[in-house]
């Protein structure tokens, strides 16, 4: 079973609200996340989330809105989360990892190279308290094998699957999940809005400037995109995406589309 939760509702001077889009994945071994979006400690000292970060996005910052009390909500505790897959670590998506430090935490080799040693640009994305109660990391190589096209790493045996979908940042990736006959993607943040994977693709101008300002390569990114464009027009009943942060698309998904 796939809960679709909303970990981190933020209102930005560049469009609409967004959200921080995340799964929870009710599996035989256990739960597994897909990103963490803003944890409890974002919540308790929003300062360390960064002066920037707090001004472009504006966070309603609400404890009620973090995966662990959402996850506590279903009737479940930190310890039954078992795996967190991560889309990539900017703050927004790895916030809620100090509150799962059981779980084994699955990220690309590139992702975790930009953690460990970001350059000047990336240094502003990786909060060191999101990571200082050092996680379990789970460091993929992509392995090759192929997923509707696309490279992919098998996280979860053949439920979870890790998507390379660099760009936005070094390592950053989609996971694919298992849904049924389907198959569910999360995109992370290599979309924003739900237009830019129509064809034709639309997107608002503001949302699409700060996709290309927080991108760490533009070029890449673009051509990822149109990737899953092809994507949605070759198999439209057997694969939807979704990304982290349209509230369209989660409001599509928790009522059943």
């Amino acid at each position: 079973m796939i809960h679709h939760l909303n970990c981190g509702t933020m209102c930005p001077h560049v469009g609409d609200e967004i959200v921080c889009h995340v799964l929870l994945i009710e599996g035989a071994d256990g739960l597994t996340l897909v990103d963490t979006g803003l944890g409890t400690r974002d919540i308790a000292a929003p300062r360390e989330l960064g002066a920037v970060f707090r001004l472009v996005t504006r966070p309603r910052l609400s404890r009620d809105e973090t995966a662990l009390a959402q996850v506590e909500a279903l009737g479940f505790s930190a310890a039954d989360v078992r795996d967190v897959v991560v889309t990539h670590l900017d703050v927004d998506h790895a916030g809620g990892l100090p509150d799962f430090p059981g779980a084994t935490v699955h990220v690309f080799r590139s992702e975790h190279e930009a953690l460990m040693n970001p350059t000047f640009k990336e240094k502003p994305r990786y909060i060191s308290h999101q990571t200082a109660h050092g996680p379990s990391w789970a460091i993929h190589d992509v392995a090759g094998e192929s997923w509707n096209g696309f490279d992919s790493v098998r996280v979860l045996g053949d439920e979870v699957l890790m998507i390379p979908l660099p760009g936005h940042t070094r390592g950053h990736s989609g996971i694919a999940v298992r849904d049924g006959d389907g198959w569910l993607l999360h995109c992370g943040d290599a979309y924003f809005h739900h237009g830019e994977i129509a064809t034709p693709p639309s997107c608002p101008r503001t949302l699409r400037l700060f996709q290309e300002l927080t991108s760490v390569d533009g070029k890449t990114r673009k051509a990822n995109q149109e990737r899953l464009r092809e994507l949605v027009r070759a198999h439209p009943g057997d694969v939807r995406t979704i990304c982290a942060h349209d509230a369209v698309e989660l409001e599509r998904e928790r009522g059943g589309r």
